[in-house]
């Protein structure tokens, strides 16, 4: 497994740092940007260009150029929404998504403002709907902006930052095991569980953060249920 590994990753590296950052930069555009990033695996380009990282600077480009990025996605979201408004929902590729998550991206936004913004840069499907939703709303560019910066910059952190320790630790110890390659492996497998793990306790979360809102505006509900 460690010819192949070396191999892939030599591969990788081979490639000019400055194609492979910008590609990085421009496939989290597109993960990001409106509805593109429910068939767009940004995160695992992110992490492939990652593995290429030789130096604390080059990491820190990458992760500027990632989150530039990802701000450029959203923003591209965040204008059509205003710009195209209910006319993007109800178009071909709208109705695709589907009217329940358009529902439950605008009623998170209702209810949770500037945290929905936040937190859905960690969310399935939210991540993509909820720049447009905000956009639609009528919501200041600049709150939005203010609220998904840093959400984009600790998500490119932490995606750039586990891509390149894994491939350090890798060719570390590649000449001294013959399994640093499961090493390399069980390191990006163990962040993937972890970051799905953690956006299912995101979702529960929310979903308990929201169902205690409606019991709060609807107390009938709530008596008939106790």
């Amino acid at each position: 497994m460690n010819e192949w590994l070396t191999w892939l990753l030599d591969a990788v590296q081979s490639v000019d740092p400055v194609l492979r950052t910008v590609l990085a930069g421009v496939a989290i555009m597109l993960e990001t940007s409106v509805l593109v990033g429910l068939i767009v695996p940004g995160d695992t380009v992110v992490i492939v260009a990652s593995t290429a990282v030789g130096s604390l600077a080059e990491g820190a480009i990458l992760v500027v150029v990632v989150v530039i990025g990802a701000l450029i996605g959203e923003s591209i979201g965040f204008w059509l929404g205003r710009w195209l408004g209910p006319r993007l929902r109800f178009s071909r590729l709208g109705v695709k998504i589907g009217e329940h998550n358009w529902a439950r991206s605008e009623l998170y936004l209702r209810r949770r403002g500037g945290p929905a913004i936040f937190l859905s840069r960690f969310l399935p499907v939210l991540h993509s709907l909820v720049p447009l939703t905000v956009g639609m709303s009528g919501f200041a560019y600049r709150r939005f902006l203010a609220w998904t910066a840093p959400a984009c910059t600790i998500w490119a952190i932490a995606y750039v930052g586990v891509g390149a320790a894994a491939a350090g630790t890798y060719r570390e110890l590649a000449d001294r095991l013959h399994y640093a390659g499961y090493v390399f492996v069980a390191i990006i497998v163990v962040f993937l569980v972890l970051a799905y793990i953690a956006k299912r306790v995101i979702v529960r979360s929310e979903a308990r953060h929201m169902s205690r809102e409606a019991q709060e505006d609807h107390p009938a509900v709530r008596d008939v249920e106790d």
